[in-house]
């Protein structure tokens, strides 16, 4: 994990990018989780959050794998 105001290379990008849909992942999939929405203690609407989340989190990805692995 980088600090504010130092650089960070391409391959640090996508490294955490990469971590956080894991994690976001594991939330959507959580037992839990889909109990809080089943029953309706939370709005149901936060899985297609989540999902739009993981949706443009892979889209940003995209963008930056190229850098990475430019073959």
């Amino acid at each position: 994990m980088n600090f504010p105001n130092i650089p960070m290379l391409p391959i640090e990008i996508l490294k955490d990018f990469n971590l956080c849909y894991l994690k976001i992942q594991t939330i959507v999939q959580d037992k839990d989780w889909q109990k809080l929405i089943s029953d309706q203690e939370i709005d149901p609407e936060a899985t297609t959050h989540l999902n739009d989340v993981l949706h443009y989190l892979s889209e940003a990805m995209g963008c930056v794998e190229p850098l990475v692995d430019p073959d």
